[in-house]
């Protein structure tokens, strides 16, 4: 018989709950773009009527490996999100903000 998770995580150490609150909080961090729509609780339909497009398009969008900022932006906004985009160093982090005032009616 299956076995809830709450009586599982009840009887683990301090210190695997610990390592998988940080593993999950990891895998969160990085997910591909359908992933984060399905955890944002949305369709690939549901968007597309957000983003005033047809629902094959998200399906594409969803598979490209390349696109514009202001594409990925838009599908980010219509999620409920911001997009931000930061450059990592050895020695600390900076947020690029020439894409954030992009004029939305150019693109």
């Amino acid at each position: 018989m299956a076995k809830k998770f709450s009586e599982l995580s009840a009887k683990m150490p301090p210190e695997a709950l610990a390592q998988a609150g940080l593993k999950l909080q990891t895998m969160l961090a990085a997910m591909p773009l359908h992933e984060l729509r399905r955890a944002r609780g949305l369709s690939q339909k549901a968007l597309a009527d957000i983003l005033q497009v047809q629902q094959p398009a998200i399906a594409k969008l969803e598979r490209r490996t390349d696109m514009y900022i202001s594409t990925l932006r838009s599908h980010i906004e219509a999620m409920g999100g911001q997009l931000d985009i930061v450059a990592r160093f050895p020695d600390g982090s900076v947020n690029i903000n020439n894409f954030a005032d992009v004029d939305m009616q150019q693109v």
